[in-house]
């Protein structure tokens, strides 16, 4: 799953009336002018900026309205200039923070005073050390690759988030067509800007981008998704005029003037690219991964700690998946090889058309609707908000991940869904499919994001931002054991072997990830590694190990956040004894939202000795 925030996120006050009534109560307790409401005070006032910085997030919010109606026009600025303003006006902040007395603040408001000061000050060391590329929560040091570039962001974006329900907003989609073309050449400046330094593609990666660049210019401009989506929407809205024709001339004359540009310096790019360099081939490469680490783990593990903690657990992990597989019977070849055999099982596979497709979305939410009859067993609070399942849009799937979250809108206005990769089935035998819904659903990514969303006590900041993937996928992680726990594999030891499969791919992870960009293992090493390990399919390993060369560090948030997790679990438990339930843990880790882990693990230690 990939959930991100870079910059982009509301301010209750100002958000328009939808908006205010789904988030009530915002003040935290603590009498006007105390040490809680100034911190209040200057969080809201970093959201209000940061939202007037991003129309693209207004949009997702639905906060492009009123005041703000003119940014439904707009997209992010993604130049050069702008990359700097943003680095000062963080130091800024960090400044502003740090004359809080963090001793005058209450449990809820430190968590909140530690959260956003530690994203900002890594914010600062982050992008004073490193000029390319984006030093967000995970690094991505590439601004163009497979997987980044407004070329696959913004089609997507307009299609799924902009809506039109009268002439003004189908203008404004007209308007921020035209202002992709501009953004792919802000693109294009800060990629010239990155490869001068010396940061430039592995050379699998760049034919790669090329392709998914074609796919969208060698269409013809009237069945481009950023023409027929407009189509769609004022047609639904029933718009009068010829929408699709002014969109169709915008894409020919200034979008695709503009891949051109990017797919001319791309190919120029091939003559520089280095075969399967990962991080160890950047400028200071060496401490970039170092940091890329620690920043996406918000931990202080090393790279080669990171590898030895992978291998420990790999041979942890496949002890136990072979004593599942045995009591089925495989006893041939290696876990790989039994676990590639039950992928290729014809009774695992789903038809490799659009029915078996749609069947697989059906399954999926039919164990949606399942987990949540028994989630009582284990939490107390649930989320309002509904979940539902989506397929990845064909025309993006070949950079996309496997699968992912968006999170609900904040005024209700849209349920939270999950992203399912489906450019081949194959990639889904039914024995690993349940986990998946404990991941990206219940109780995992659904639950932890849209309880706290949910929760007027979080500031609007960090409910809409400032979370890291440690703590986000570390919990998805942490609640696939927990539906284990609650003993949905009773009677299904094969999908018990899917979901050790889960654990077994994110330490495998851990050992692919450290070993591309610090052991300087190749792209063809790494694949069959994933392949020998885990039993994927070479399409579906060879996908997930080129996800990791252009976004180093990210992949071991998932295990890490785990090994965090289950720690903090148990220290509880031993520290609490016959007082330890369950579902208090679950509403002590969910109800104060996502946090570095470093935050997570003083935060729950307090909340253990408070009840001790």
């Amino acid at each position: 799953m990939t959930t991100q925030f870079d910059r982009r996120s509301f301010l209750a006050t100002t958000a328009g009336a939808a908006l205010a009534a789904a988030t009530p109560a915002l003040a935290q307790g603590g009498a006007q002018g105390s040490e809680d409401a100034r911190l209040r005070a200057q969080l809201d006032a970093m959201f209000e900026t940061l939202v007037d910085d991003s129309p693209e997030f207004a949009t997702r919010l639905g906060l492009d309205k009123d005041r703000r109606a003119g940014l439904k026009a707009q997209l992010d600025d993604e130049s050069l200039a702008a990359r700097d303003r943003r680095l000062q006006r963080t130091r800024d902040w960090v400044r502003q923070l740090r004359t809080i007395d963090r001793a005058k603040l209450s449990q809820g408001a430190k968590i909140d005073y530690d959260t956003v000061l530690y994203v900002q000050e890594q914010a600062v060391y982050s992008g004073d050390r490193y000029k390319f590329g984006s030093v967000g929560r995970n690094y991505s040091p590439f601004v163009v690759s497979q997987r980044t570039g407004s070329y696959q962001d913004i089609p997507d974006f307009l299609d799924s988030q902009h809506k039109v329900a009268n002439a003004s907003d189908a203008e404004a989609n007209l308007s921020r067509i035209s202002a992709f073309a501009r953004q792919m050449d802000q693109d294009l400046e800060r990629l010239n800007h990155d490869v001068a330094l010396g940061a430039v593609l592995p050379a699998f990666a760049v034919p790669l981008a090329i392709g998914q660049m074609r796919a969208l210019r060698e269409q013809p401009a009237a069945q481009t998704v950023l023409v027929t989506s407009l189509a769609r929407k004022t047609q639904a809205a029933n718009l009068p005029g010829d929408w699709a024709a002014r969109a169709e001339k915008i894409v020919q004359t200034e979008v695709f003037p503009a891949l051109d540009r990017q797919i001319a310096a791309m190919e120029a790019l091939k003559a520089k690219a280095r075969p399967d360099a990962g991080a160890w081939a950047l400028p200071n490469g060496e401490a970039y991964y170092a940091d890329a680490v620690k920043s996406s783990t918000t931990t202080d593990y090393t790279p080669d700690q990171v590898h030895r903690m992978g291998l420990d657990q790999v041979r942890e992990i496949t002890a136990q998946i072979d004593a599942i597989l045995k009591s089925q019977g495989m006893t041939q070849g290696s876990v790989g090889q039994r676990l590639a055999a039950l992928n290729n099982d014809p009774k695992q596979l789903y038809p490799d058309t659009d029915e078996g497709r749609a069947q697989i979305i059906a399954d999926l939410n039919q164990q949606i609707a399942a987990i949540y009859k028994d989630l009582p067993k284990a939490f107390r609070t649930m989320p309002k908000a509904p979940v539902e399942v989506r397929r990845v849009p064909a025309f993006i799937q070949d950079g996309a991940s496997n699968g992912y979250y968006q999170a609900p809108a904040l005024d209700g206005s849209r349920p939270g869904a999950f992203y399912i990769n489906l450019k081949t089935t194959a990639d889904w035998p039914r024995y690993n499919l349940p986990t998946l819904t404990y991941h990206e659903a219940a109780p995992g990514h659904h639950m932890q994001i849209a309880i706290a969303q949910e929760n007027p006590s979080i500031p609007i900041l960090r409910r809409t931002g400032f979370g890291n993937s440690a703590y986000s996928e570390g919990w998805a992680l942490y609640a696939e054991q927990v539906a284990d726990e609650m003993g949905v594999y009773a009677n299904d030891p094969l999908g018990r072997a899917g979901y050790l499969q889960s654990l077994l791919f994110r330490a495998a992870r851990l050992v692919v990830d450290t070993g591309i960009h610090a052991k300087r293992w190749t792209r063809a090493q790494a694949t069959q590694y994933m392949v020998d390990v885990i039993g994927y399919p070479e399409t579906r390993a060879q996908r997930e190990v080129e996800r990791y060369f252009v976004s180093p560090g990210q992949a071991c948030t998932y295990k890490i956040g785990h090994v965090v997790w289950v720690k903090l679990r148990e220290d509880a438990r031993r520290k609490l004894g016959s007082r330890f339930q369950i579902a208090d843990f679950h509403d002590a880790a969910l109800l104060y939202g996502n946090m570095p882990m470093t935050v997570l693990e003083r935060h729950i230690a307090d909340w253990a000795a408070a009840r001790a």
